[in-house]
């Protein structure tokens, strides 16, 4: 019996396989910008392109490798041109002098496994583009033309949350709301939300926007709203940089619903007849923060040296919430450092105490502060006891 016809045969089979996707990607281009975006990766990472030594850690030698071969092939090069923002094809294909000593077939395996990794288009443990990302939620990383307009507002925060007057917050699965102006961090690092474009249908029908993220490393993106929201879930670390203005502090008046109470700052004056403390008493003042009812904590005062071993009245209180006790605590006696009162007492053992949270600072400065927190101006100033005012951290009069 004689051979079938090899065009009949090869007629039959192609009815089972797949069809091509019209307009679509082949599955080795898709390969291919898979391996390239890998590489795009490393060098958003490290800022450079991988390079060969054998001082390199594996991933890198081997994404230097791909890397050669890819600026080699003229199909590969065409292919990935429009994606390149980077200018990664542009260096020379060759390696560097000495030539690297390990064998390539050898560092795939290492990554790999058995089997046939001669082809460029065979990768390893890569998902395809559309697997990790629609075509449409794509979004190039790039030099931030204009950073240094964003750059204080980034020196800003990181001084608030220094300051505890922002917090970093979980990002849970109700909570992934992006409006402009936010502050979060992903991935390590702090992204500004500048801009929130218009609603867009996606292809899968989704209403979405168009985001101008800065980040705190001079980069931009303009990444899909709903992509943003994804690489929160993605990343555990996540966090929102929630700020004063958001509604996380109460000072005075009702906490709101969803408001979590963390305690009281409260304000003393002492009823000592020290008469340095008699002298000053309309101007000196105890600043604190108390978990706890601030009658509770200040039941025995005169038998504490931190209270001057004398009764004490309260003469303001602000309440608090969503903020850490001990940073509020320690952001007042930074602020009012240069009052701090200088004084030492024996205690009821007779042993020396100097108390460290009495300040010579009028009560209406106090007021100013805590408004200051509540809107989040306080970090541009700083107390000048020689006005026993806030001035700007730049005034020239205090020159």
């Amino acid at each position: 019996m004689s051979d079938p016809d090899l065009d009949e045969l090869a007629a039959e089979l192609s009815e089972f396989a797949a069809p091509e996707k019209a307009g679509g990607r082949s599955p080795r281009d898709e390969r291919v910008i898979a391996g390239f975006e890998e590489i795009q990766r490393f060098f958003e990472r490290h800022g450079r392109a991988p390079e060969h030594g054998e001082d390199r850690d594996i991933f890198e030698r081997l994404y230097a490798v791909r890397l050669d071969r890819l600026r080699a092939l003229p199909d590969c090069r065409t292919l990935l041109a429009p994606l390149d923002h980077q200018r990664l094809l542009l260096g020379s294909a060759k390696v560097s002098e000495p030539l690297p000593t390990y064998n390539v077939d050898e560092l795939v395996a290492e990554l790999s496994g058995p089997g046939n990794a001669e082809d460029i288009t065979i990768l390893r443990h890569v998902r395809t583009s559309a697997d990790k990302r629609a075509a449409e939620e794509i979004a190039d990383r790039k030099t931030c033309e204009d950073f240094e307009a964003f750059k204080p507002l980034f020196e800003k925060v990181d001084k608030e949350v220094k300051m505890g007057l922002r917090q970093a917050q979980l990002i849970a699965t109700g909570s992934r709301a992006v409006d402009a102006g936010d502050f979060f961090v992903l991935d390590g690092i702090t992204l500004y939300v500048a801009q929130v474009g218009e609603p867009l249908k996606t292809t899968a029908g989704e209403v979405d926007r168009r985001l101008r993220l800065i980040f705190a490393n001079g980069t931009e993106s303009n990444l899909l709203l709903r992509s943003l929201q994804r690489a929160f879930y993605d990343d555990p670390a996540a966090r929102r940089l929630a700020s004063p203005e958001s509604g996380q502090l109460s000072f005075g008046g009702e906490l709101e619903a969803d408001d979590i109470e963390s305690g009281t700052i409260y304000v003393l004056r002492s009823l000592s007849t020290h008469p340095y403390v008699a002298q000053h008493r309309e101007l000196l003042h105890k600043i604190g923060v108390t978990g706890s009812k601030v009658e509770v904590r200040i039941a025995n005062a005169e038998h504490d040296a931190t209270y001057l071993l004398s009764k004490v009245e309260v003469v303001a209180t602000y309440k608090l919430a969503g903020l850490n006790r001990v940073r509020m605590e320690k952001l007042f006696h930074r602020l009012f450092a240069s009052a701090r009162l200088d004084i030492t007492i024996n205690d009821r053992f007779g042993n020396p105490v100097q108390p460290e949270e009495w300040f010579l600072v009028p009560l209406f400065v106090i007021d100013e502060a805590v408004e200051r927190i509540k809107n989040g101006s306080i970090t541009d100033y700083v107390y000048d006891p020689k006005v026993a005012r806030l001035v700007r951290s730049a005034d020239p009069s205090r020159a």
